[in-house]
């Protein structure tokens, strides 16, 4: 006599879709070989998955309820197939540990479902039993000094596990995540994104934290807030008095002139403007005063008549 899968898993054939997963669910957890020592339980959870794997599918479900087992197995002339049934044979693939794991998401739903010192029943969270958040998920984001300097908006795309209608089953699907950077943002900035973990039946989702990480800038070196600007400078610059072009990150061109001898940890402090440097998040319209360090530094030349001591200064904006 072949398979009935519906009497397998104890249902009628106007069974709808959510009551065919909420009897695998069901019976899958009850005779699951991990739980259940009794003899037959075994062979009971394999007829469960290939059951389930069968009529959770439209295709093989037609097949099934028009020709049975033999028509299902034995597969069925290719003018039938049009109606949308199953026209090759079905061979179920003998691993219900495979389709168990398929349908729970997880190797070990116990663990999610239900503690080990509490037993199995059904219908939702045990009495007594209290939810607890999973722990934070932290990722890293880079940003370029630019980003910082005058905001933008970064939208990040990921994947997570959401809870069906049904209660009891899961599926993967794709989030965006917007995050507005603000002006004066300094590295180590965490953003928080409260609950956008993975769901589960007997958990809080965990928060998913982004780290902001600044990357490394062509021409100025951050601290605090402000900048450090290196350039090299000939002795003769150095002895004689100089001026230096600078652009600044809001798109301005800023000279700085120095007519004295420039020695070693020589200070200027500039207050010529604002703005030169990276907004103070604390004091929305406030910008740090531009200040300049000179550090003098020779170099010996191995050919002293085809190059010129240089000189490093940094300035600080």
């Amino acid at each position: 006599m072949g398979n009935d899968y519906y009497e397998t898993l104890e249902i009628n054939k106007n069974a709808t879709d959510a009551d065919i997963k909420k009897a695998y669910r069901r019976l899958a957890l009850k005779f699951h070989p991990s739980r259940n020592r009794e003899a037959g339980s075994s062979d009971r959870f394999g007829r469960l998955g290939e059951a389930y794997d069968v009529l959770s599918d439209a295709q093989k479900k037609a097949t099934y309820d028009k020709f049975g087992e033999e028509g299902l197995k034995g597969g069925i002339p290719p003018e039938f197939g049009s109606s949308g049934a199953w026209s090759s044979k079905y061979v179920y693939h003998e691993n219900p540990e495979k389709t168990f794991r398929q349908f729970f998401g997880s190797d070990n739903p116990f663990a999610d479902f239900f503690p080990s010192d509490v037993p199995l029943q059904f219908g939702g969270l045990q009495p007594g039993v209290v939810k607890t958040q999973d722990s934070p998920i932290e990722r890293d984001l880079h940003l370029s000094l630019d980003d910082l300097f005058h905001g933008c908006t970064k939208k990040i795309k990921i994947s997570r596990r959401i809870m069906n209608e049904d209660g009891y089953t899961s599926s993967i699907k794709d989030t965006i995540l917007s995050i507005d950077v603000k002006p004066g943002w300094k590295e180590g900035t965490k953003i928080i994104f409260p609950k956008e973990g993975d769901q589960g039946p007997n958990s809080i989702p965990a928060d998913i934290v982004f780290i902001v990480q600044q990357k490394k800038h062509p021409l100025f070196v951050r601290q605090h807030n402000d900048l450090i600007y290196t350039a090299q400078i000939s002795l003769e610059m150095a002895l004689t008095g100089f001026s230096v072009d600078v652009g600044t990150l809001d798109g301005r061109l800023l000279n700085i002139p120095l007519n004295d001898i420039v020695q070693s940890s020589t200070e200027k402090l500039s207050r010529s403007g604002f703005s030169k440097g990276v907004p103070l998040t604390e004091l929305c319209l406030c910008y740090k005063f531009v200040s300049f360090f000179f550090h003098t530094r020779f170099f010996q030349s191995e050919e002293p008549e085809n190059h010129t001591p240089n000189l490093r200064f940094d300035l600080w904006m």
